[in-house]
């Protein structure tokens, strides 16, 4: 299971911030998902729907010193709240922010961490009332995808399977006529791509 977030498309609405929110119920102070807007206000503005990439060698997992993390058969990147002991290695361990956590104070009184499930719940049994508590919905245990990406209007982010996802993304840049270049490619490097 993968996200595709397109930054053509993304108009800034917050849809999905809001709906991850509601959905599972996460508390202030807490945004599992978040639009960053680049060059705000300027030629070139974008705004990208951030969350956990659920990388396939995640960054959090590895410097985890109780392997509280791990990746599902979906290849969705969790972790056992239980286990956490909120130590903040992920939080720094990850290139998109995602881990993070449940308050602000001194350190021991921060809790443990928090981040996206892609709608996928805990470890606990599925659809449970405690692992609602601690995880919120699980959206894939009743065959759904994640609600952040069903309310986005202009289909700028999507979530689904990583093969789809990838058919989806070529269809895309071949339409725009990016030819080899990846998305960004102009940004990143201000070159022009021949068509």
């Amino acid at each position: 299971m993968k996200f595709l977030l397109d930054a053509e498309r993304c108009i800034e609405c917050n849809a999905c911030v809001t709906a991850c929110k509601n959905e599972h119920e996460v508390p202030w102070g807490i945004n599992r998902r978040r639009v960053v807007t680049i060059n705000d206000g300027k030629p070139g503005e974008r705004s990208i729907s951030m969350a956990c990439m659920h990388c396939t060698d995640a960054p959090c997992a590895a410097v985890c010193p109780v392997s509280c993390f791990y990746t599902t058969a979906d290849a969705v990147v969790l972790h056992d709240k239980d286990l956490c002991i909120g130590c903040g290695y992920c939080f720094y361990a990850c290139p998109f922010g995602a881990p993070q956590y449940p308050r602000v104070g001194n350190f021991g009184s921060r809790g443990k961490m928090d981040k996206c499930t892609y709608c996928a719940g805990g470890p606990q049994a599925d659809n449970t009332q405690a692992e609602y508590i601690q995880y919120g919905s699980n959206r894939l245990a009743e065959g759904k995808l994640p609600l952040c990406a069903e309310m986005c209007s202009t289909k700028a982010l999507l979530a689904g399977d990583g093969a789809v996802i990838a058919q989806i993304y070529r269809e895309r840049v071949q339409k725009r006529g990016y030819g080899s270049g990846a998305w960004g490619w102009r940004t990143a490097y201000r070159e022009t791509v021949a068509i």
